[in-house]
């Protein structure tokens, strides 16, 4: 090839270049959508909310939460949305732990392998596990001895979720097994008070209004949560079980960096506010920033810690 045509071709790509970049330079010039597979209200969406906020005011654009709630399927509606979506910054999930750690183990093609980057994540939701104030014991040591001889019914959300897999694996490291167990849609002051129940794994939100009536045995979250910061934490119990339900941003696979750094930037703006500081202190929720790198060595990890626990 002579040099006048090896001038142009240089010319040519360094235009191709260039132009890519500068697309990628406008993002964002429309409205971005943040998926949230729950119904409003929950702290994962109202967070979600104050981060789409900090986007569109940072950057000029609309940004809304759209809730696509799963019923059976759990969150994997929202999640194969987001994996069909371009990788362009325009569609970005907001995921619980079970999309990129249990997603893919269940052979749903589109999430299998993973089809996302974490861009960071966020939250780690107040889970307790609690007990009556008639309760006789007031530990899970405590539990465990009494199940020995007694009958225990556990309450959760749903045996798939990871916070009721860890008081599971708790109960098997503390030597005993619940009698029954059964899932609920509300697991509040009432549902202890009713009887129903002799256990539950709930979040710190639903109980607060009678905190100072029931016994908090443990926490599944990776720290105390502070309004019972007496309760030990699942994994100081038994340090195995470092496991809790956390809530991330997550967009496609090739989505560029770029643009996952201005996603990034707003998340962190919301997350650090005094509007997000001053709504976690009324329901227990654990906010932070872990970036992507951070992102990625818990995702590996919990990979793990699940894999052990669905194991057994």
């Amino acid at each position: 090839m002579k040099k006048p045509m090896l001038r142009l071709v240089a010319v040519a790509l360094t235009a191709c270049v260039g132009s890519v970049s500068a697309v990628f330079a406008d993002y964002p010039e429309k409205p971005v959508s943040f998926i949230v597979p729950w119904p409003p209200g929950g702290e994962e969406d109202v967070l979600t909310r104050m981060i789409a906020t900090e986007f569109q005011n940072m950057y000029g654009v609309p940004a809304a939460v759209v809730n696509k709630p799963g019923g059976g399927g759990g969150p994997f509606p929202g999640a194969l949305e987001v994996a069909a979506a371009p990788a362009d910054g325009y569609t970005v999930g907001s995921f619980v732990i079970g999309v990129p750690v249990v997603g893919p183990s269940l052979g749903i093609p589109e999430l299998t392998p993973n089809p996302f980057v974490p861009v960071g994540v966020f939250m780690t939701y107040p889970f307790l596990i609690v007990a009556g104030k008639d309760a006789p014991y007031s530990t899970m040591e405590e539990l465990a001895a009494y199940a020995q001889e007694n009958d225990v019914t556990l309450g959760h959300f749903g045996a798939g979720l990871v916070p009721t897999h860890v008081t599971f694996g708790l109960a098997e490291e503390l030597g005993f097994e619940f009698g029954s167990d059964a899932a609920y849609d509300a697991l509040d002051c009432n549902t202890l008070a009713s009887g129903d129940v002799d256990v539950m794994n709930s979040v710190a939100a639903l109980v607060a209004p009678c905190l100072s009536d029931i016994k908090v045995l443990a926490s599944v979250t990776d720290e105390r949560v502070f309004l019972t910061p007496d309760a030990p934490t699942v994994s100081e119990i038994v340090p195995s079980l470092d496991i809790v339900l956390w809530n991330g941003l997550f967009v496609p696979i090739g989505t560029p960096e770029d643009i996952i750094a201005k996603i990034e930037a707003a998340a962190i703006r919301a997350i650090q506010s005094e509007e997000a500081k001053t709504y976690v202190q009324t329901n227990g929720a654990q906010i932070y920033w872990k970036n992507r790198a951070e992102a990625e060595a818990l995702i590996k990890r919990d990979i793990e810690t699940f894999g052990a626990l669905t194991s057994k």
